[in-house]
């Protein structure tokens, strides 16, 4: 049977032996149509995302040919006038035909989104987590949609590690799960659910004491990084373990633990899809919705949501505005920016705002998950079909509140910038400059210190006004 392998080596196999792909951009043809998920990629898509500095003349019959030899190598015994069952043309471009079982980030996200009995749940989870053989899509994190697909799959990655955890922990298996949930906590210190289920995880083995320490600890590492206390959630759990008032593990997602998410449209259909997106995520949920600028800063501060996806252009007060008014508020939401069109000049004013990144409208709905629970993490996303656009468009503007030079910033920090303006997470940093990423977590916050910046959106704004990278220029290191 033909299966193809992303979470790791990206390869493509035949009866348990690997085919030959070509070189490094045409096997980027075959990883880009697979993280279409059987949806056809338009060829202008495909020649604007493998050469986003600038195609060659003859990128067309470049793209022809590469599915052309792609077509050979995956069916080596179709006949010449046949049509491809596989790589598929599919006007305006080509499509992967596979089933879920061929394709283990397929099949990987089909089991993580899987429901049943805890012990079904923690089957299916051990068998996703056991797809994995390495970074996804790591040979292409220099293109921005492997590296957006990347950053999607590896916190679907950490959900099934929680889950995991979570349906052992009703199976009474806490004592297998602890030193695995330290280390989850410990790599992930902004998640909440890690230091939830590690803290319950101590106290049903009878570790009252180490229970309410490891509490301690992710309310120093949030003070630390966030200016925070610890959630409302945990605090209830701190309170439960102290009065020792805990029977059962505290359910994995209950509604009070869930993202509040406050959805900003003037258009009503927007809205409805938004409000169908969240109710079927898992751990996300609507805190309220608002059809102009000011309904939205009146319904922040009444209902307190976590991440507020905010429409650039509404009546009244426009998003821009009403984003500016919301993050001056005391203990703001992140807000994430809506947009139609991937051109408009207020997407530029957004960043420096201090938004946590945006997506256009049209994105696809794990998109819009993963920058609320990047928002919520502290992180920023920004939409790969827009930033090439928008970069293009501004880079070197000349402005009075641009960042300080770069000057004094050491090569490995430079570096660490450069991959900051790619979109990549602390850990794909790491695994690129061969770094442990609490080491890439620690240079990107002396990054932030350094510039006088607050989040990574605003240091990818950095790296590309002063000139340290360019759209569609491909990355040199100087400390690898």
């Amino acid at each position: 049977m033909l299966t193809f392998t992303a979470l790791g080596p990206f390869q493509a196999w035949a009866g348990g032996a690997p085919l030959d792909l070509g070189g490094q951009r045409q096997r980027a043809v075959l990883a880009r149509l697979l993280v279409a998920g059987g949806r056809a990629v338009p060829v202008n898509t495909l020649i604007d995302e493998l050469w986003p500095g600038g195609p060659p003349a003859q990128a067309l019959s470049t793209i022809q040919g590469y599915v052309s030899r792609l077509r050979r190598a995956l069916e080596p015994d179709r006949a010449p006038r046949e049509e491809a069952g596989v790589l598929v043309s599919a006007p305006p471009g080509y499509a992967l035909r596979a089933g879920t079982e061929q394709v283990d980030a397929w099949r990987f996200e089909s089991l993580v989104k899987s429901d049943g009995t805890p012990a079904q749940v923690w089957a299916a989870m051990d068998t996703a987590l056991g797809l994995w053989r390495g970074p996804a899509l790591a040979e292409f994190s220099e293109l921005s949609w492997a590296a957006t697909e990347a950053g999607r799959l590896e916190e679907l990655r950490l959900i099934s590690v929680e889950r995991r955890a979570d349906a052992g922990l009703t199976l009474d298996r806490a004592t297998s799960l602890v030193a695995d949930l330290e280390a989850h906590a410990t790599a992930y210190p902004l998640r909440e659910e890690a230091w939830r289920l590690l803290a319950v995880a101590l106290y049903r083995m009878g570790r009252q004491g180490d229970a309410l320490a490891a509490l301690r600890r992710a309310r120093a590492v949030w003070r630390d990084e966030l200016g925070l206390d610890l959630s409302a959630a945990l605090q209830r759990l701190e309170g439960d373990m102290l009065a020792q008032r805990l029977e059962e593990p505290a359910p994995a997602a209950v509604p009070a633990d869930a993202l509040r998410v406050l959805v900003a449209d003037d258009q009503a259909l927007v809205r409805a899809g938004l409000r169908a997106m969240l109710a079927a995520e898992p751990g996300v949920t609507l805190a309220g919705e608002a059809s102009n600028g000011e309904e939205a800063i009146a319904a922040v501060r009444e209902t307190r949501p976590d991440v507020v996806l905010l429409d650039i252009q509404m009546p009244h007060l426009d998003g821009l505005a009403a984003a500016r008014r919301i993050l001056a508020e005391e203990r703001p939401p992140k807000v994430v920016m809506m947009t139609t069109f991937g051109s408009d000049e207020n997407l530029y004013a957004a960043l420096r705002a201090g938004v946590s990144g945006f997506l256009l409208k049209t994105a696809a709905p794990e998109q819009f998950v993963a920058a609320i629970r990047a928002a919520a993490g502290g992180d920023a996303l920004i939409d790969p079909a827009v930033t090439t656009r928008l970069i293009s468009a501004f880079a070197g503007r000349a402005d009075p509140a641009s960042p300080p030079a770069l000057a004094g910033l050491s090569d490995a920090l430079l570096d660490v910038l450069k991959l900051v303006a790619r979109g990549l997470t602390n850990r794909q940093i790491g695994q690129t400059l061969s770094l442990p990423e609490e080491e890439a977590s620690l240079m990107v916050k002396s990054l932030l210190e350094h510039l006088g910046l607050f989040d990574r959106a605003q240091l990818v704004m950095a790296a590309y006004e002063s000139g340290l990278v360019t759209p569609g220029e491909k990355a040199h290191f100087s400390s690898l």
